[in-house]
């Protein structure tokens, strides 16, 4: 039965999906909402179905910024370590490997009968939200999840259907 709508993905299903894609066995546990202050700079993907309507969010802290992507991407831990907790921002390379973890986990929302999801953007940690989309980012439709990569670090991630 085709309901049109997205659902949720289960925190398992995050789990699952990071686990493979970093190839390190990832810990996911219910957590607080990942939400973009000016001394908290968060990364925000925007998935859009075929229409171009924006269907879905996936909102990481700093720490799920550099540690999905450093660890895809197989960068060095201190180094992604340095960028949350001394630098506030994260590299040009690690900008480019959290935009392949993102682009992947939009399989998350591609489930039976839902509209079609792919990436359209990848906002970086820092990177100015327009007023639109900071809009959606408070859905209550959503799920938050803490995060630890082993010999990474931990982080916060959200995944928002506005």
């Amino acid at each position: 039965m085709s309901t049109g709508t997205i659902p949720l993905p289960a925190a398992k299903d995050v789990r699952d999906m990071l686990t493979g894609l970093v190839g390190k066995p990832v810990n996911v546990t219910p957590g607080d909402p990942v939400t973009p202050a000016p001394e908290r700079p968060v990364a925000v993907a925007v998935y859009v179905d075929p229409g171009m309507n924006v269907n879905a969010l996936c909102l990481m802290d700093l720490g799920a910024s550099a540690y999905t992507g450093g660890a895809l991407a197989l960068l060095p831990p201190g180094g992604c370590q340095d960028a949350v907790e001394e630098d506030g921002e994260l590299t040009g390379m690690q900008v480019e490997a959290l935009h392949e973890v993102v682009n992947v986990l939009a399989a998350l929302f591609n489930t039976q009968g839902a509209p079609h999801s792919k990436l359209h953007k990848l906002y970086a940690p820092g990177e100015e939200i327009p007023g639109d989309l900071a809009g959606m980012l408070a859905a209550f439709n959503r799920v938050d999840l803490a995060i630890d990569i082993p010999t990474y670090g931990k982080g916060a991630l959200s995944l928002v259907l506005p």
